[in-house]
């Protein structure tokens, strides 16, 4: 997909995970060894896939616990000789503090550099990736490639989301040099800066819909629902009532 990564896409898809998880390859042009960014779920083709294309492997990044994301990495890591690093410790191999993710991080590989950006929100160990050689910021879930993320109560939190985004706005409108995203579901992003405003504009149009339809009466989740969410696949309604409950979360402060 570009000089430093390569996408290989595990065979999941559904309403939650649009195409399949991406799987992302990084790699410097000359460099022998590879990062593997979210191995994906537990689909031995997929992951026996990811093996193929990566060569020999430096270390897993995990961007959040989600299983789409995060389920085959101890499968995959046995396999390649190498740990896993993750802000969640239950998913850190080895679990020491070594391989945790924070602000400031810098992952490097054989000419390779990957800076990590904390971004809580969709989860709250929630990180995103950036790549400042390539121009091009991992986001996982918190940007998706098509549509917008779910923010769902409690795996997530709406207060520190909006954080988020306005972080990686104010970072794609940088000097920074940010060309695009390399998101956790769908195509990669051209634009950052006009998503990441749609994201933000798309909150808070949600957040008055929510507002009004307390106003009026509406006051459960399921009662907002049916009213916010009325153009929505009905099949998305559960979800969507999770997302309610950590807008209410975040109104009620």
């Amino acid at each position: 997909m570009t000089e430093y990564a390569t996408l290989i896409r595990a065979d999941n898809p559904g309403p939650m995970t649009l195409d399949g998880t991406n799987t992302w390859i990084l790699k410097a042009p000359d460099g022998e060894r590879s990062v593997v960014v979210d191995p994906g779920p537990m689909l031995e083709d997929h992951l026996t896939a990811v093996l193929e294309a990566a060569g020999k492997v430096a270390v897993v990044l995990l961007t959040h616990k989600h299983p789409d994301h995060s389920e085959g990495a101890a499968w995959f890591a046995n396999r390649a000789g190498c740990g896993v690093r993750a802000v969640d410790p239950a998913f850190r191999i080895p679990t020491d503090h070594a391989h945790g993710l924070g602000e400031g991080d810098v992952i490097t590989a054989d000419g390779l550099r990957i800076e990590v950006l904390p971004t809580p929100g969709h989860t709250l160990d929630s990180v995103c990736f950036w790549l400042p050689q390539d121009g091009s910021l991992l986001t996982g879930d918190t940007v998706l490639g098509r549509g917008t993320s779910v923010v769902a109560y409690p795996d997530g939190a709406l207060g520190p989301y909006l954080d988020s985004l306005n972080r990686l706005r104010a970072f794609a409108n940088s000097p920074a040099g940010v060309e695009r995203l390399l998101p956790g579901h769908g195509p990669v992003i051209d634009d950052p800066a006009a998503v990441l405003t749609y994201y933000l504009d798309h909150r808070e149009e949600r957040l008055n819909q929510v507002r009004a339809a307390v106003a009026e009466g509406h006051t459960t989740p399921e009662a907002i629902v049916e009213h916010v969410y009325a153009d929505v696949d009905k099949t998305l309604w559960p979800a969507a009532e999770r997302s309610v409950r950590a807008q209410l979360d975040y109104l009620n402060g």
